[in-house]
């Protein structure tokens, strides 16, 4: 398969190359998922720490720094096994 090149020069003349391509193979394939594969969990790397801070943000706004760090855990775990909105639904006033 050739794949067209064009070069324009410096008074505006047009020209048009055929250039060969390369055929991809699948040893170039899997470096190239590699690739994306390392960018993709150095994204979600960023994204976590992101996630963290803003979670920190929202524990110091509602004063949650006061309790203590095996409670918090056991309360999050809690709420994730029943359900957040069963939680919520039982802490919301009558």
């Amino acid at each position: 398969m050739l794949a067209l090149s064009r070069v324009e020069g410096t008074n505006g003349q047009r020209k048009e190359y055929l250039m060969a391509r390369s055929k991809p193979n699948a040893r170039h394939a899997l470096l190239k998922l590699r690739e994306q594969r390392d960018a993709l969990d150095a994204e979600e790397v960023r994204l976590r720490e992101e996630a963290a801070r803003e979670l920190g943000k929202i524990l110091l706004e509602c004063g949650a720094e006061t309790i203590e760090t095996t409670q918090l855990k056991q309360l999050i775990r809690a709420s994730l096994t029943i359900g957040i909105d069963d939680v919520l639904g039982r802490l919301a006033p009558a």
